[in-house]
């Protein structure tokens, strides 16, 4: 079975997945990614892609590994303070990365996370319910609907895979 990333471009069987020693350590951080947040961050991945070649799955495994300790604690840390950082803040947060990239605001590829933890540290929970409310200086930028990715779904039907 061959599978195609549509945010990195990597082509590859599922065997060689598995055996690539990156791929095989991506794979396992996706597996506790799963849900709304690994969908988007799949998305995210997509922002590290250059643009003559595909994303190495070196590469996305240190890119998930980077950020998988913050995911776990759901706190981030970004010019010295600490800021608490639920599912939502993620969300919100790559949904904010993104339409700043399609706005041409945000050049890619990105070379780290610090864009998206400047933007998480700029997220404000709201009182009257779970949508988040903007800084005054987003409030203009519309939120991009959540569509699920071709890829996401793949790990998800591998999740349930490896739990029989």
């Amino acid at each position: 079975m061959r599978t195609r990333c549509p945010n990195c471009g990597t082509t590859l069987s599922l065997d060689a997945l598995i055996a690539h020693d990156g791929a095989r350590e991506a794979l396992g951080i996706a597996f506790k990614m799963s849900g709304p947040v690994g969908h988007a961050l799949v998305r995210y991945l997509g922002l590290f892609r250059p643009e003559t070649r595909e994303l190495t799955m070196d590469r996305v495994a240190k890119l998930l590994g980077e950020l998988l300790p913050d995911l776990q604690t759901q706190r981030i840390e970004r010019s010295g303070q600490a800021f608490e950082a639920p599912p939502e803040c993620w969300l919100w947060a790559i949904d904010q990365t993104l339409t700043a990239r399609e706005s041409g605001r945000l050049a890619t590829p990105l070379k780290g996370h610090g864009w998206l933890y400047q933007v998480m540290s700029q997220y404000q929970p709201s009182t009257a319910g779970n949508a988040a409310v903007l800084v005054p200086e987003s409030r203009n930028l519309p939120l991009r609907p959540r569509q699920p990715s071709q890829t996401a779904s793949a790990i998800n039907a591998l999740e349930e895979w490896a739990s029989e």
